[in-house]
């Protein structure tokens, strides 16, 4: 499945719009990456648990939008945005949502 942040897509024609199609993961971040994030905020440099669990998460969220999309009959999606939220108690989850466009191309 091709997913695009473009409205179109270059060398192809959009034949059908199925509709809005998205994809949601909310996961807790754990206490051992917030102990070992607190000396990257105090010295610097980046966190790889948290980077690699946005990784996981964006991944997840896509992969069940495309779900969505193709259990729509759709074969592409346009006009893709990602948000990211915390939510919880002090900021303990994190929201990945991706929405975009379920569309027929050919």
């Amino acid at each position: 499945m091709i997913v695009t942040t473009t409205p179109t897509l270059e060398g192809y024609t959009i034949k059908e719009y199925k509709g809005i199609v998205s994809g949601e993961v909310i996961f807790g971040m754990n206490f051992v990456k917030d102990f070992f994030a607190s000396f990257h905020d105090k010295w610097g440099g980046r966190s790889s648990g948290y980077e690699k669990s946005m990784i996981e998460g964006r991944e997840t969220a896509q992969a069940e939008m495309e779900k969505r999309a193709k259990d729509m009959g759709a074969n592409a999606i346009v006009g893709v945005s990602y948000g990211y939220e915390t939510m919880g108690e002090n900021g303990s989850m994190l929201m990945v949502a991706i929405s975009g466009t379920a569309v027929v191309i050919d």
